[in-house]
């Protein structure tokens, strides 16, 4: 027989759509659970992709991606004025 688990203990992929709204407001929301729930996806990351025993640049190729997508995203006005300007 399945063990039933309950709502307030499951993952994000093991809650059905129905389940979802009374599934979000018992997260914890406060400075505590936001910086634990960081700290969480960084432990994952580097476990899943930098301390394995055969490391490629899979890992560190990803966190470069991140950084050069948000600097764009950040910078994208000026970038935009820049493209638009004519030289001639």
């Amino acid at each position: 027989m399945a063990s039933v688990v309950p709502l307030k203990e499951k993952k994000l992929m093991d809650v059905k759509l129905g389940e979802l709204l009374s599934w979000i407001p018992m997260r914890d929301f406060t400075p505590k659970g936001i910086a634990g729930a960081f700290q969480r996806g960084y432990y994952r990351y580097y476990n899943k992709y930098v301390n394995v025993k055969k490391g490629g640049v899979a890992g560190i190729s990803m966190v470069l991606a991140a950084y050069v997508l948000f600097n764009y995203c950040r910078c994208y006005k000026e970038l935009k004025h820049e493209r638009l300007c004519k030289y001639h």
